[in-house]
């Protein structure tokens, strides 16, 4: 049986640090253990063919002015032009869908009663106009406020 001495220094010592439930090293130093972030590290410095740790290279960066194939100056004078096909003019109607169905659900929150099948009505009129976009949208490649990276510029 331990004496008070042993005792009471056990005791401080479960009192600092880590819940001895908890210490995976069980007293050990924590050199032996294995570090999740330097075994991924290494194991991406062995896809690119280099060992070791990691050391700064002096290489040059490219410029990124090269890289972007838009200017982020562009303006495009023909941006707001009429609709032209029929894609586009199913596109106006869904924007039209959808401006006239909020501004009618303003409209009906200040009614003093709300006659649910006027709510049902606007509420699928929204929903029609919304869903209606995903089929009439274009082309991303297509547009000219997207970078190639499909980044908006």
């Amino acid at each position: 049986m331990p004496n008070r001495a042993e005792r009471r220094a056990q005791a401080k010592n479960n009192r600092r640090g880590v819940p001895q439930q908890y210490d995976q090293t069980h007293g050990r130093a924590r050199s032996g253990m294995l570090d999740e972030y330097q075994l991924q590290e290494k194991s991406s410095r062995l896809q690119d063919g280099t060992d070791g740790p990691w050391k700064p290279t002096g290489g040059t960066i490219e410029e990124t002015e090269s890289l972007l194939t838009t200017s982020p100056n562009y303006t495009n004078p023909k941006m707001f032009k009429a609709p032209h096909s029929a894609r586009q003019w199913f596109r106006v109607i869904s924007w039209l869908l959808i401006a006239l169905s909020a501004i009618a659900f303003l409209v009906i929150m200040w009614l003093p009663s709300h006659p649910m099948w006027l709510v049902a009505t606007v509420s699928i009129v929204f929903a029609v106009g919304v869903l209606s976009l995903f089929f009439t949208a274009g082309n991303p490649k297509h547009n000219p406020n997207l970078d190639q990276n499909g980044t908006a510029v």
